[in-house]
């Protein structure tokens, strides 16, 4: 039997890119004073602010105030992932069609650093935000860089990571969310993977120029609202090679890597930092989708079970594991 063709992923060209890039995130740990070092002393961000459960850090060139807060919790896992508009008037926009989908949750002016967010959640139940006013880094006399065009100084310790680079979700279906980017946020799929049915088992979305920001994959348990990773940019493949023996020496489980992705060409590294959620270090920076009407790339079961662009093979755990665990995953 021959296996079915996907369904068409549009993208209009000339809709307005409303969101400009993903903004800070949250990340959820059981232990939160291992994780924030995990960050500052192996990954190099800093430590900019902390209440009582949770810890506020800075990538080097991120222009905003924070780059990622991690927050206390029992279980690790995904929390809000905010989007930058690309102005005043695209914010407005963007809540009109969120509201128009039945996703909004409403406005709030309770998050540090940004001013108005309107919040809302994916069709799969990942909590998100939107916003425009945001508070910009502010570098100390001992974080100011020589260079002024970057944010903060370069730390020149552990991985030096330069900025977040995308978020990998799991979802329990993968259509809905598809649909979602697509239409509501205004963001195109530059990559896929497919089944023999024709239907979406992961998904690559852009909201700019990079070639992805927003990928979700389809999550083994059925599960809702679970993370699979983050990914931090480097520089270069060296400083990815710098970082294993660095995560090396601190004892931390590095999963799988250094590898090159077939999807997206990335040269990646997968570890677990100790809070048990999966962090990539990626270098995929080079790569940028600049033709305004790409074309969505899919790859199928058969492409994909090649492994990897040199031929690694995907390990196990890279299907099973996400947060928060679920049981007998």
């Amino acid at each position: 039997m021959s296996a079915s063709p996907p369904r068409e992923l549009t993208h209009d060209p000339a809709r307005s890119r409303d969101i400009a890039h993903v903004g800070p995130i949250e990340l959820y740990t059981p232990v939160l004073e291992e994780t924030r070092d995990f960050f500052v002393n192996l990954m190099s961000l800093d430590e900019v602010h902390r209440d009582e459960d949770s810890v506020y850090l800075h990538t080097w060139d991120d222009y905003q105030g924070y780059t990622i807060r991690i927050i206390r919790r029992e279980q690790a896992g995904i929390g809000r992932t905010f989007l930058r508009a690309a102005s005043s008037a695209a914010f407005d926009r963007q809540v009109a069609q969120i509201e128009a989908s039945g996703f909004g949750r409403g406005f709030t002016q309770d998050v540090r650093g940004l001013g108005r967010v309107y919040l809302f959640e994916d069709p799969d139940g990942h909590p998100m935000g939107v916003y425009w006013d945001v508070e910009k880094y502010q570098p100390s006399a001992a974080d100011a860089p020589a260079l002024k065009n970057q944010a903060a100084r370069f730390p020149g310790r552990g991985a030096n990571v330069r900025r977040l680079d995308h978020v990998n979700y799991l979802t329990g279906e993968v259509p809905p969310v598809s649909d979602f980017l697509r239409e509501t946020l205004g963001a195109r799929c530059t990559e896929r993977i497919v089944t023999d049915d024709g239907s979406d088992a992961a998904i690559w979305f852009s909201v700019c120029n990079k070639s992805y920001d927003l990928v979700y994959t389809g999550d083994w348990t059925g599960s809702h609202g679970r993370l699979h990773h983050i990914a931090f940019a480097t520089d270069t493949r060296e400083d990815i090679l710098r970082a294993c023996d660095v995560f090396l020496e601190a004892g931390v489980h590095i999963e799988t890597g250094p590898h090159k992705h077939a999807i997206q060409q990335t040269f990646f590294l997968y570890v677990w930092e100790p809070g048990g959620n999966r962090i990539e270090l990626c270098n995929a920076g080079a790569r940028l989708i600049l033709d305004p009407d790409w074309g969505t790339i899919s790859w199928t079961g058969d492409e994909r079970a090649k492994g990897q662009a040199w031929g690694l093979k995907t390990i196990e755990s890279f299907h099973t594991h996400g947060t928060p665990v679920v049981v007998g995953s």
